[in-house]
Formats: structure tokens, sequence, C-alpha cells
């Protein structure tokens, strides 16, 4: 008989969930060339990424979390490919 396996999460870390919100929302984009993640700037991406966070959070996270998750990584991307 096979032996069943618990189902892995969507994402494996918060950070890899908030970025695929944040992206799914258009609140940032990825660069073509290079890859790296930069902000777009549009406060009604931001505003509709964070109401996701707050109403639908990953599983284990409070939605407090979640936001706080958001806030993270857009603190870490800038508005520019730093190669381009």
């Amino acid at each position: 008989m096979p032996m069943m396996r618990e189902r892995r999460p969507a994402y494996r870390t918060v950070e890899g969930w908030a970025i695929g919100v944040l992206l799914e929302e258009g609140a940032i984009k990825q660069c073509h060339d290079h890859g790296y993640i930069q902000c777009r700037g549009d406060p009604h991406a931001r505003a509709r990424a964070f109401a996701i966070a707050l109403e639908v959070p990953p599983e284990g996270l409070s939605s407090e979390e979640a936001a706080a998750a958001l806030h993270d990584v857009l603190g870490g991307v800038g508005d520019a490919c730093p190669e381009c």
C-alpha cells in the first residue's frame, strides 16, 4: 500500500508567499533581463496586497504577521534594477 505524505504548503517561506502576493497584485515587478524585483510605486496594488494579507493570511500566520512580511519585502525592494 502506498504511503501518504503530508502535503507541503504552496510556498516554502513566508517571504516567498509575500513576493507571490505582491507580484500577483502588481505592486512589484521583476526585471526581465536580470531578475531583480522592482517596486512599481502603485499605491492601489499595495493596498490590495495588504488587504489579502489581512483577510487571507497563509496557514500558520496571523494577519498582522502576514502584513509585516509584506512590509519587510517592500522595504528591501528598490525602484530600479541595479544592473540596468
